[in-house]
């Protein structure tokens, strides 16, 4: 009886078992089911928003990292009126073509020319005698006598010339075959020896003419300009190694000029350049580009650019520190105002101005900034419309419209009923209170957490509202700091609470616009100015 009643108890707890694995199978089963059919319902919404993107222009924001992976906010075409254009303090431009240069302006040296610069060396051991260019600086033309040197090998050497001279002109009667030839072989062996040496040619004719040995052999300057070196003394002992002297032709100077590596690829050989100095106010002198030095200066991080300058005055000297503007021609090229173009992002955007108040951001490519215009490598045409000012503001309603999915394109005609019910809104109160708080207080360089309070204006907390924070940086080109802008969407916490993450580019000052839609609607449009800590 025992055993049954134990078989029964086991057969009892089996069963339970069972049916408990069964319920617990069944309910991993649904809610499988149940979270496949949402990323099936998913997946159209998104295909969809692809086209509708693609609709704004090609534009885009997001945060100001851009990194892979983080989500981007869209961007859509916003409608204004004019009386709200005029409040915020747009402006309209177009796109041009014109005939851009730059200008670059650095420091430089003055220097020699390399190639205009010769040595003075005899090849021959020997005593120099006198000395005619006897002092550093002097200058000396082509052909102008420098030294005389006494050498035993040039004497000698002089002599067999001499010897195979008479011996020729003995022979010159001789009826033996090869005699006259082995004579003149002789000669031209003595001659092409003095001729090695780099004997002056007009010093073998004196000793053709005369007959007699030149003791003391006369060097003249191969080339005309000044002795920058001087290493000659009478009655001093040199050898073919010894540099007697250098004489530069300071006709044409090099100029080096140190330019960042920031603008080395703005410059090519060839591009004009323009010199000044303190020494001569009001007076510039014209080169050209030679050559970019293949060298970066590790400490100053500039790039030694070479010029060549025509210097016939001589007002160039080697050594002088001089100012340089280095002119760089783009040709004719596609320009827009630089307030224009609008950092949103990783992107660069441009509001391209439509029909009844319509402004549709696009997105472009830029080149180089010239002045206070930018060029355009793709993204615009020539004479289409743009936004030159209060980007900032067009930007964060357009990204508000994008996430709320708002933006009807009006019917034709539909731009006087818009400017009605905008001045009615203009004119309506505020249905809610923000209130903006961040942890760390104040927020800092990199990562945050934003909180929003939102309260109807019976203080109430709000909820299920799409709550958006725009932090805005505002762009230092003389520092090389872009605008910076990041979007964060807040997430519903309850209790009218709002938080997200979001990074902050830099420290400094930032513009902050907090906008709160419910039901389709701006309930609330706050902006402030928040503190980050941190480093620019």
């Amino acid at each position: 009886m025992n055993t049954q009643s134990q078989t029964r108890n086991y057969r009892g707890a089996f069963l339970t078992v069972l049916i408990i694995n069964l319920v617990l199978i069944a309910g991993l089963a649904g809610l499988w089911w149940r979270s496949h059919r949402e990323n099936l319902g998913s997946t159209p919404a998104q295909q969809t928003a692809t086209p509708e993107t693609g609709s704004a222009g090609n534009g885009g924001g997001g945060n100001a990292s851009g990194s892979p992976g983080e989500p981007q906010m869209s961007l859509a075409p916003v409608q204004l009126t004019p009386q709200r254009m005029q409040s915020i303090g747009v402006k309209f431009g177009s796109v041009t073509y014109k005939n851009v240069s730059d200008e670059i302006r650095v420091t430089g040296n003055v220097d020699m020319d390399e190639k205009r610069v010769s040595y003075i060396q005899v090849r021959f051991r020997g005593w120099i005698r006198k000395v005619y260019a006897n002092a550093t600086y002097q200058y000396v033309r082509k052909g102008q006598p420098l030294f005389t040197i006494y050498s035993p090998e040039l004497v000698t050497t002089q002599q067999e010339y001499l010897l195979a001279k008479q011996n020729q002109q003995q022979l010159q009667t001789s009826s033996i075959d090869g005699v006259l030839s082995g004579a003149e072989s002789l000669v031209n062996a003595a001659r092409a020896r003095l001729a090695q040496w780099e004997v002056p040619h007009s010093e073998i004719m004196k000793l053709e003419t005369s007959g007699k040995v030149i003791t003391e052999l006369t060097f003249n300057s191969p080339a005309s300009g000044y002795v920058t070196e001087k290493n000659v003394l009478p009655n001093m002992y040199v050898q073919p190694e010894t540099k007697l002297y250098t004489v530069a032709d300071l006709s044409t100077i090099w100029v080096y000029a140190q330019v960042f590596q920031t603008d080395i690829g703005k410059i090519k050989p060839g591009n004009p350049a323009q010199i000044s100095m303190d020494a001569y106010p009001g007076q510039t002198f014209s080169g050209r580009v030679d050559q970019i030095l293949p060298q970066v200066d590790m400490n100053t991080r500039t790039v030694r650019v070479r010029l060549v300058l025509p210097n016939p005055e001589l007002k160039l000297k080697p050594g002088m520190y001089v100012n340089v503007v280095l002119k760089v021609p783009f040709g004719r090229q596609l320009v827009v105002p630089a307030s224009a173009v609008f950092q949103s992002g990783a992107k660069q955007l441009v509001f391209i101005n439509r029909d009844e108040g319509t402004l549709e951001p696009r997105e472009v490519v830029t080149g180089a900034r010239v002045g206070d215009e930018f060029i355009i490598t793709s993204g615009l045409k020539a004479n289409e419309s743009i936004v030159t000012s209060a980007n900032f503001l067009i930007d964060s309603e357009s990204q508000l419209q994008a996430a709320a999915g708002a933006f009807v394109p009006p019917p034709p005609g539909a731009g006087g009923a818009a400017a009605i019910n905008t001045q009615g809104n203009q004119s309506a109160a505020p249905q809610a209170n923000a209130e903006l708080t961040t942890e760390p207080s104040p927020p800092r360089k990199g990562s945050n957490v934003f909180r929003v309070k939102l309260n109807g204006v019976n203080n109430a907390p709000l909820t299920g509202a799409r709550v958006v924070v725009v932090f805005y940086m505002p762009g230092m080109p003389a520092m090389g700091m872009a605008a910076m802008n990041t979007s964060v969407t807040l997430t519903d916490k309850g209790s009218g609470m709002y938080e997200g993450q979001g990074d902050l580019g830099s420290g400094g000052s930032w513009q902050v616009t907090i906008t709160a839609i419910q039901n389709g609607q701006t309930i609330v449009t706050k902006r402030l100015s928040v503190n980050a800590t941190g480093e620019m």
